[in-house]
């Protein structure tokens, strides 16, 4: 996508408090609300154009609009319940603003550094991949677009019973997107398909290109007469084995091609990209959807290694043909925030292949029926009432943010959705007391994939809804949601409020996992466990499962 992570750290008015937001940030601290965001490596915003002509969602309440007068005003400004704010800390904005994110690398390289018998490095940690690495059951939208829901529980009712620390009075908040169903591969566009493949030295151990080779074999036969394909490989440098050719007629010679990869020397992934880029244009095809789809541990080490300027240099045949980028990550080294910065800043998104079972269901289920895309650019923006709402926290999505008056201006890069895919938001809300009316409008907006033209949808929640209790309540999509945003939480050495303990955490996954009778679920409550046994925490009889030992 273009430069995400990049952002202004443009506050919601003036640069006093755009800087106070911006502290508040990199410190770590709890907000009453969520902002503009910056980039972890302090680079500029991303624009492409100049143009600017953002505003907040509607219903969001401006600082400057309906203030209530006097002390009164000053207090409610606040976030508070007449508290004045800490020194140096911003009032709050009572609005959320993210690119939506539809990857899911995060959590599966964490369950294969499980299986390996290592706790993930918290850089490598991100909530919101873990969250929507499983089925919500959200409402699908009759047409093209996003459907909303938005709804919730209590965490705690600080009375006990293991509801976790510092849960009382808050609640969790969900925010789900969902896109129509992806139609039978025979209505869908054609495709053309340019593979990257790494062959450096580092592929050569188990999991690595034995399974790309796996994997594109795999798709080879997915794919439709009138889809065209082209391979280029890279270590030092790039090298073309197939141009672009069509499906038609080609299989075999597809499918030699990629059994004559071998393993080389170096990891020069500006090379292979470049050469990609450069492939992909050479075949572009109109009126079908032209994709790079690269395999790699991302660990580069030759040639230009910043995501950030190896983008740059095939920024306008992105732009241009409208070619996105696809990253499959392979192997138990693997340059996870690497391969992230190139999909977010290459309009695509990522996830990463463990084994063979991974394998079949990424390029065999998935790819196939999501090469067509839904929205482009796509953001959301939620507005949280100040009459209710006392403070809030959006898990994840940090180098998501997207400044609040950057919603509508549509040359600020968003996020690109394909069919049938669902996109969750949680939120840890604290209300005030005895609150009652709205909590939070959320609103979606994306541009056609086609025209380009700009659509929004809104859906709202009230205090109402949110009443109920999360642990064995009603809904066991947004318990599942819980335990692994907890759990991703406590993984980076979080402080998210209501977090269980990882025992407790282990044994409410498997728990779920027998109520579900979902297998994801299940692979969840088994990383679960084996994280609590790395940690030398017991898990509760019925726990995680973690003798089962899978990395799949």
């Amino acid at each position: 996508m273009h430069q995400r992570s990049g952002r202004r750290t443009a506050g919601v008015r003036g640069g006093a408090r755009a800087a106070a937001v911006a502290l508040l940030l990199t410190g770590g601290m709890l907000l009453s609300a969520c902002g503009g965001g910056g980039s972890p490596d302090g680079t500029a915003a991303d624009k492409r154009s100049g143009a600017r002509g953002g505003q907040p969602a509607p219903d969001a309440v401006a600082p400057e609009q309906g203030r209530p007068s006097g002390e009164e005003g000053k207090n409610r400004e606040n976030g508070e319940n007449g508290d004045a704010p800490e020194p140096g800390i911003a009032a709050p904005d009572y609005l959320s603003t993210f690119a939506l994110d539809v990857d899911t690398a995060s959590y599966g390289y964490a369950r294969r550094t499980l299986g390996d018998g290592r706790l993930p490095n918290a850089a490598d940690i991100r909530p919101e991949e873990f969250v929507n690495s499983f089925r919500q059951g959200y409402e699908r939208p009759s047409g093209n677009g996003f459907s909303v829901t938005v709804d919730g529980a209590r965490i705690g009712s600080g009375s006990g019973g293991g509801e976790g620390s510092g849960a009382s009075g808050w609640s969790l908040l969900r925010v789900g997107l969902a896109t129509k169903v992806a139609p039978p591969s025979s209505e869908r566009p054609p495709a053309a398909l340019t593979f990257v493949v790494d062959i450096s030295g580092s592929m050569s151990a188990p999991g690595r290109l034995e399974l790309a080779k796996k994997s594109l074999a795999l798709l080879t036969d997915e794919l439709r007469d009138d889809d065209s394909v082209s391979l280029v490989t890279f270590s030092d440098e790039a090298e073309t084995r197939l141009p672009m050719t069509r499906v038609q007629g080609n299989r075999n010679k597809i499918r030699e091609a990629v059994e004559e990869m071998r393993t080389a020397r170096s990891t020069n992934v500006e090379a292979g990209i470049t050469r990609g880029y450069e492939e992909s244009v050479k075949g572009h095809r109109k009126g079908v959807t032209n994709r790079v789809v690269l395999l790699s541990d991302a660990l580069a080490n030759t040639g230009d290694t910043s995501a950030d300027t190896i983008l740059e240099r095939i920024d306008s045949a992105r732009r241009e043909y409208g070619i996105t980028l696809f990253g499959v990550g392979v192997g138990s080294e693997y340059g996870d925030a690497f391969m992230e910065r190139l999909t977010n800043r290459g309009d695509g998104h990522t996830t990463y292949v463990g084994d063979e079972e991974q394998a079949r269901k990424v390029f065999v289920d998935q790819l196939p029926a999501h090469l067509e895309l839904r929205a482009r650019d796509a953001k959301a923006q939620v507005a949280f009432d100040r009459k209710t709402v006392k403070q809030f926290r959006l898990i994840g999505y940090e180098n998501r943010k997207v400044a609040d008056e950057d919603f509508r201006d549509d040359s600020v890069d968003g996020g690109e959705v394909g069919p049938g895919h669902t996109v969750t938001a949680l939120y840890a809300v604290r209300l005030r007391e005895g609150a009652s009316g709205e909590v939070a409008r959320a609103t979606v907006r994306w541009l056609d994939p086609k025209t380009r033209e700009p659509h929004e949808k809104s859906g709202s929640v009230r205090t109402g809804a949110i009443g109920g209790k999360l642990w064995g309540g009603d809904s066991r999509h947004l318990q599942v949601a819980a335990v692994a945003a907890y759990f991703a939480d406590t993984l980076r050495g979080g402080d998210l409020p209501g977090t269980p303990a990882l025992g407790e955490l282990a044994s409410r996954a498997s728990r779920l996992a027998e109520e579900t009778e979902d297998s994801s679920v299940r692979k969840l409550a088994t990383a679960i466990g084996q994280a609590s046994e790395l940690r030398g925490v017991e898990v509760p009889d019925g726990g995680g499962d973690a003798a089962e030992g899978e990395i799949g």
